[in-house]
């Protein structure tokens, strides 16, 4: 059978393919500690699960308007307004299965063969592989752990070309934890008005921020701005609602209605149940929110300051999202039990293979120097994790 051409464009997901080998591991029995999954380790909130419940029981299972229900896109505009200023109308707002898919909705909607768009980089894995999908380039921004992966506007400006289209920031970031201050955005802002950029703002781990930071969205930085920037988000991160699949798009009305008619003829509708469910995360989730958060920050502290203690190792404190980003360069060239270690992927399979502990390797997200682990797992987890890899690299020669 002859397949699409743009299927050897891309490989799996790295990080759901850990994610699924730690747990294959473990249903035979083996002790993994599993550091890939990115995803919050608590429970969905009870009166998101009671939303959810009643729209079951008052028999809420059926087809919805395939860019989402009224009620959930008028909770989304109400957070926008509410928490950051943003107006938007309901036109502008999509609701889709996550909020990976509603980036992909966007790369079909947005980007075409000869296109370019900009990634910074360390960045999600999926942000190229979908412009890959759609025929179109993606031009890496390389970004420094010395000054905290800041965007500088020079280099940004040095890779805009005349077939430049948009570029994603992604803030907090994944798989950094770095954030933007408003004076990078506006920068940055500057410089997409300048040369008629649409900006992807990838605001999943808004609410998952440390240090008494506030998130500022690049939207809310002037009209100019705000007219061409799509704003990402959904309840996956803050809610611990990574099953339920609800994300949205707000942004300019005319490339909302181009993904929504995409949207329409590729899955419809989100869950009807789980649409249900965000309003009521969306209106009622904050206070679990700050304690998930708050739980967070403590794990944060105690991987970041164990991992820092492993010779080879060092750890920025990342300011947002869950994940630790460490360098491992001090280990790469050294070798273990089944070969040499040259790269983060012959560590991570060292890793699980030997050590039974599950990573994700930094070259998927750009860095050849870099794992990143979640610590979206027990305390527990993270001092018996921390403990067993750092007995694993010492036995590295």
């Amino acid at each position: 059978m002859k397949l699409a051409a743009r299927v050897n464009r891309i490989a799996p997901s790295p990080t759901l393919a850990m994610a699924a080998t730690a747990k294959a591991m473990a249903a035979q029995g083996i002790d993994v500690i599993d550091f890939s999954t990115g995803e919050p380790d608590f429970d969905t909130p009870e009166p998101v699960k009671a939303a959810a419940e009643a729209a079951i029981r008052s028999g809420f299972t059926k087809y919805t308007p395939s860019s989402g229900i009224d009620e959930l896109r008028g909770a989304i505009i109400e957070k926008l307004k509410t928490e950051q200023g943003l107006q938007y109308e309901k036109s502008q707002v999509l609701v889709s299965c996550g909020a990976k898919h509603s980036l992909y909705n966007l790369a079909e909607a947005l980007l075409e063969a000869g296109d370019e768009i900009i990634i910074p980089t360390p960045y999600w894995v999926s942000y190229s592989d979908q412009a890959l999908l759609n025929d179109a380039t993606a031009v890496l921004l390389p970004t420094s752990e010395d000054d905290g992966y800041a965007i500088h506007p020079e280099a940004l400006e040095r890779r805009i070309t005349a077939r430049t289209k948009a570029l994603i920031i992604n803030s907090p970031c994944n798989p950094t934890g770095a954030t933007y201050g408003r004076k990078m955005l506006e920068a940055i802002a500057t410089i997409a008005v300048r040369h008629d950029l649409v900006v992807i703002s990838d605001e999943i781990y808004e609410k998952v921020l440390y240090d008494g930071d506030a998130h500022v969205s690049i939207a809310t930085l002037g009209p100019d701005i705000a007219a061409r920037t799509v704003v990402i988000n959904g309840v996956s991160k803050a809610y611990a609602m990574t099953g339920w699949r609800i994300g949205y798009a707000a942004g300019p009305k005319d490339l909302i209605t181009a993904m929504g008619n995409i949207q329409s003829q590729s899955t419809s509708n989100p869950c009807s149940i789980s649409q249900k469910a965000a309003v009521a995360a969306l209106r009622f989730g904050e206070p679990f929110t700050k304690q998930m958060v708050a739980e967070f920050d403590r794990r944060r502290r105690v991987i970041v300051e164990g991992l820092n203690k492993i010779p080879g190792v060092s750890c920025r404190m990342p300011g947002g999202a869950f994940y630790a980003f460490p360098n491992i360069k001090g280990v790469l060239g050294k070798r273990g039990p089944t070969g040499p270690i040259n790269n983060p992927t012959d560590l991570a399979t060292y890793l699980l293979k030997d050590a039974h502990i599950a990573v994700v390797p930094g070259e998927p997200f750009g860095s050849p120097d870099h794992i990143r682990l979640s610590y979206a797992t027990s305390m527990g987890t993270i001092t018996r994790g921390i403990e067993r890899l750092g007995t694993a690299l010492k036995k590295l020669v």
